[in-house]
């Protein structure tokens, strides 16, 4: 089986960490922090550039040395509203120290210089719907390739509704082949409401060689390393997830499975 879910190793403090070395690629990294208020936080992005993300709660931010002042505005993830982010290239260390109890999640891939530090949001982040019928679910874009914020990184939020499928229908971007497909790895940092609930995440190649299903938990991270990833979010139960993508080129570009690729044309 392959090692595509992975738990949080801890309810406190650093609870992921993962690296390309780790997942067994190139391109993303993934941490999570979870604070009590007063604790700190502190990190040097070397040669990655990164994406703080305010999950939850708020924090005071200083990163490439400059105060950010305190970031984070929702105190539960559910609320849906724009997070606060932080922006800061590689080479530079940033510092955070929690206000409230708070998640702070931590997207990282190779920098190349090209952009300098910044506050992504919550304004020019607006929840938008994607998808129709029980494929609905709600975005909030952080750094996708409209938003020239980053070298290497995509980073979106999305909300699943309970009963709705979502990262459906079921496409992959595991080749380099713009502008058919790009090549990008991708985590999905998972969260339901209520907490106790559960979603399912499908991770598969057209040939098969690749096939696992996923029971995922308020707290979960899962892997994509190539493939189609599919989720479902069980009635009851709404889903979140932190999308962090990158791989050689900044550009999205997908395919979707043959089975699914009717329902694509016909919603187009």
């Amino acid at each position: 089986m392959a090692d595509l879910l992975r738990r949080p190793f801890g309810t406190h403090g650093k609870v992921h960490e993962i690296t390309p070395a780790s997942a067994g690629w190139r391109h993303v990294g993934f941490s999570l922090y979870r604070l009590r208020a007063g604790e700190r936080a502190a990190e040097t992005t070397g040669g990655n550039e990164v994406i703080l993300v305010m999950v939850e709660g708020r924090a005071a931010l200083s990163g490439a040395r400059q105060d950010w002042g305190v970031l984070g505005e929702r105190m539960d993830v559910f609320e849906k509203t724009p997070p606060h982010c932080l922006y800061l290239p590689d080479g530079c260390g940033w510092e955070a120290t929690a206000e409230t109890d708070c998640t702070i999640a931590v997207c990282a891939a190779p920098g190349r210089g090209g952009h300098g530090p910044r506050r992504i949001g919550p304004d020019g982040i607006t929840l938008t719907a994607r998808g129709q019928g029980t494929n609905t679910r709600h975005i909030n874009n952080i750094a996708m390739e409209a938003e020239d914020y980053a070298d290497s990184l995509l980073v979106t939020e999305v909300f699943t509704p309970a009963g709705h499928w979502s990262s459906y229908p079921s496409h992959r971007h595991d080749e380099d082949d713009f502008p058919r497909i790009t090549y990008l790895e991708e985590t999905y940092y998972h969260r339901l409401n209520p907490a106790s609930g559960f979603g399912i995440q499908r991770v598969y190649t057209d040939d098969g060689s690749l096939d696992e299903t996923m029971a995922v938990h308020d707290g979960d991270v899962v892997l994509v390393p190539r493939g189609h990833h599919p989720c479902g979010a069980p009635y009851g139960f709404e889903m979140y997830y932190l999308n962090v993508m990158a791989g050689p080129r900044r550009k999205w570009r997908f395919v979707p499975a043959p089975e699914v690729e009717w329902i694509m044309k016909r919603d187009a």
